[in-house]
């Protein structure tokens, strides 16, 4: 398994760390920001995509997203799952995430709080493997889930799709993984290939990690955020907030967007192997967020998920689709504060 490569020392990152285990031993960790005694709305818990971290949430913008949970009167928690590249890589898939880490996440927030339900925000394969967890009933302390970019029905560019078809496989015959730190450092002959092929066929004016990114997870250019909805900072502190990405994660996408839907690869009895089939079983209300110009997953990934909602629980969930917006940005974007956030405190806010 390749090793993980070594990121820049950040700053000390504010709130509690609250370590928990895996269902399968693996350590996690949970990071708990503001006061408790300050949080009257109750506890909300943040779950990151693919290759970063918990802190893609905390982007260097005047309000990021966990200081308006704060501000507004939540008790925001942040979850390292195995894919956060904070902790000790490995070659996961959606199936562990769901069945192992987000349940005892779950859990763990509501030992620790005395609360009996909780909200979640999720974003990309945080929500993919959490609206697995959902969909198989192991969440049912969430009682409101917003998810962004994809959940229920991966759709994603023709050029995309391509590259999981003939690509991937190629990949595959001489690495297990793919990590966008090569833009900062790439260590043998195969890392620099592929930085060369990401730099030289990605010509936007960002640096080499955020070619990497694009080269990695999407069609576009960039595929996870409008460059124009970013400042500065934000897309130079992107630059070390990407890691290592197994292609074990690479390989079940692939198989879910064949399908049409979430599958289960791992054999687990406790996931079904279709999660398109059948009742639900989430008593959560569900808001889908969609950036109309995702380049990573279609915005139609999130247009089906709520078709499919909607036609089991007509009337109960709701889909917002933001013109302006992309992947990431729907989170970090200098003007999400004003255009995103409160539709999502909206969400949170809302009885059920």
């Amino acid at each position: 398994m390749t090793a993980l490569t070594a990121l820049p020392a950040l700053p000390a990152l504010p709130g509690t760390a609250i370590p928990f285990t895996a269902g399968d031993g693996r350590p996690l960790r949970l990071r708990r920001l503001g006061k408790a005694d300050e949080a009257p709305k109750g506890p909300v818990l943040l779950v990151h995509g693919a290759g970063v971290r918990s802190s893609i949430f905390q982007a260097p913008v005047p309000e990021n997203l966990v200081q308006r949970l704060v501000a507004e009167g939540w008790d925001v928690w942040l979850e390292d799952w195995r894919a956060s590249i904070d902790l000790p890589p490995c070659d996961w898939t959606l199936d562990q995430a769901a069945l192992y880490d987000h349940p005892q996440a779950v859990r763990k927030v509501v030992e620790v709080t005395g609360r009996d339900r909780i909200k979640a925000i999720i974003h990309c394969q945080g929500s993919t493997s959490f609206t697995m967890s959902a969909l198989a009933g192991l969440v049912p302390q969430v009682d409101t889930i917003v998810t962004n970019a994809v959940s229920l029905c991966p759709v994603i560019p023709a050029f995309s799709r391509f590259k999981l078809a003939f690509t991937l496989p190629l990949i595959h015959q001489f690495m297990d993984g793919l990590d966008p730190q090569w833009g900062e450092y790439a260590p043998d002959w195969k890392a620099k290939l592929i930085r060369a092929v990401a730099v030289s066929t990605h010509f936007e004016s960002e640096n080499a990690v955020s070619k990497l990114v694009s080269f990695t997870y999407g069609s576009g250019h960039p595929a996870l955020w409008r460059h124009e909805n970013l400042n500065a900072a934000t897309l130079d502190w992107l630059r070390h907030e990407f890691a290592r990405v197994p292609l074990t994660f690479f390989e079940q996408i692939r198989a879910c967007v064949r399908a049409g839907h979430l599958v289960s690869v791992d054999g687990h009895p406790e996931l079904p192997s279709n999660f398109a089939a059948g009742p639900l079983r989430t008593g959560a209300r569900w808001t889908f967020l969609a950036g109309e110009l995702n380049r990573c997953f279609l915005p139609s990934s999130q247009v089906r998920a709520h078709a499919h909602f909607e036609s089991r629980q007509p009337g109960r969930h709701h889909l917002h689709l933001f013109p302006s917006y992309s992947h990431l940005d729907i989170f970090m974007g200098q003007r999400a504060s004003t255009d995103v956030f409160p539709v999502i405190l909206s969400a949170l806010a809302a009885p059920n």
